[in-house]
């Protein structure tokens, strides 16, 4: 867990053998980027989501594999009307740009009933038609709770438990039932805007994952930022516990 100078050499992780398989991102800072450029908050989300469409790019240039944006907790849904209509259609967008590329394969990861049946619909159907593509996995946690991951799980787990024969209770079972079952955990948690904490993010997901915290607001991220998070995951040495 760390905040690397960000002089950092960009070049020392970036060999596929070395690099991280999944990368998680908590793309911290649009409202503080918008309000210190002097734009209305919407702006900065729209801002945000252009440079989340970049990092898919530089994440792939780099084989990551997998990625999954944070884009939507469910504490954000707690946010003023007119500034969660605009980030939910700045998502949707977002979501019906991407998955028309025609190029990645994409999963929501959340609570769609949570959603304006809209982008719960957007979601649905990119999820639908890219699940045959043959790029990098996207995951897009929109109304995402890592709290309300583990609690959904453990009461499909527990109904298990009970109405099946012969059902283990176990991390490998557990697992199956989260919202990523079938995804590899993450290697590298980037956070953006220099808050230091998951805030609830893939908490059973993320137990080894490595922490990078980014002192840059995400609209100012840039592929040099990307490439400092990866040399620093590269130069730790991932015990897992051992």
């Amino acid at each position: 867990m760390s905040t690397p100078p960000r002089d950092l050499p960009d070049s020392t992780a970036l060999a596929s053998d070395r690099g991280p398989r999944h990368v998680a991102f908590i793309v911290d800072g649009n409202r503080r980027w918008a309000q210190a450029h002097g734009h209305p908050v919407e702006h900065g989300h729209q801002v945000g989501a252009d440079n989340v469409c970049r990092a898919v790019r530089w994440c792939e240039s780099v084989g990551i594999e997998t990625t999954t944006w944070w884009l939507l907790s469910t504490d954000n849904l707690n946010r003023s009307a007119p500034e969660l209509h605009k980030l939910l259609d700045i998502i949707s967008e977002l979501t019906n740009r991407l998955a028309a590329v025609g190029h990645w394969r994409m999963r929501h990861l959340g609570d769609p009933r949570l959603l304006p049946e809209s982008l719960a619909t957007a979601l649905g159907d990119a999820e639908a038609t890219t699940c045959h593509n043959q790029g990098p996995q996207i995951n897009f946690a929109v109304g995402y709770s890592g709290r309300q991951d583990i609690l959904a799980a453990a009461r499909v787990v527990a109904h298990q438990a009970v109405t099946s024969a012969g059902f283990s209770v176990s991390e490998r079972s557990f697992a199956q039932a989260l919202s990523t079952c079938g995804l590899p955990d993450p290697d590298l948690v980037i956070r953006t805007s220099g808050e230091q904490r998951l805030s609830g993010f893939m908490l059973w997901q993320a137990a080894l994952s490595e922490l990078y915290f980014c002192p840059v607001l995400w609209p100012d991220f840039t592929q040099s930022d990307l490439h400092r998070a990866l040399a620093f995951y590269g130069n730790r040495q991932r015990r897992f516990g051992k």
